[in-house]
């Protein structure tokens, strides 16, 4: 796979490109384009590229189930989460660091249950449900 960035990287270095073209030469600047291009294009795994390398989701019917490994040194006193609808924080890790975990779905982030097996916090949340309701609403003519 090297081979094939290193092929591209010299193709590109030969090619005359128009002013302003020159940041294409840049292999960093094209994962970066290529990774948002993805992720907007794939919303629901957007999550798994983006977010916390240490974290690991999994997808039910009708729950998000996040698995964290605690670093060593990491305190029950200190350890808090907290839920939005679209991410998880999870604060107190040693260092006084926090780790933001998104989520592959919206969730209710009053609907939580998480607990702390063999150095492992496993947090289980609810998916919000797609609202299936039309809504009647008038339209005005001037």
């Amino acid at each position: 796979m090297a081979s094939n960035w290193d092929d591209l990287e010299k193709w590109m270095e030969g090619q005359q490109l128009p002013r302003g073209f020159e940041v294409l030469r840049e292999p960093d600047w094209v994962e970066k384009f290529v990774r948002r291009m993805m992720t907007k294009a794939l919303p629901d795994v957007a999550g798994h590229m983006t977010g916390s390398k240490a974290a690991q989701t999994t997808e039910s019917k009708q729950y998000i189930g996040v698995k964290y490994k605690l670093p060593p040194g990491c305190r029950k006193e200190s350890l808090r989460i907290k839920v939005k609808e679209d991410a998880l924080r999870i604060e107190g890790l040693p260092g006084d660091q926090h780790e933001i975990v998104k989520l592959p779905k919206l969730v209710k982030p009053r609907i939580c249950q998480a607990v702390v097996r063999d150095g492992t916090l496993h947090v289980k949340l609810r998916k919000r449900p797609v609202s299936r309701i039309y809504h009647d609403h008038s339209i005005y003519w001037p």
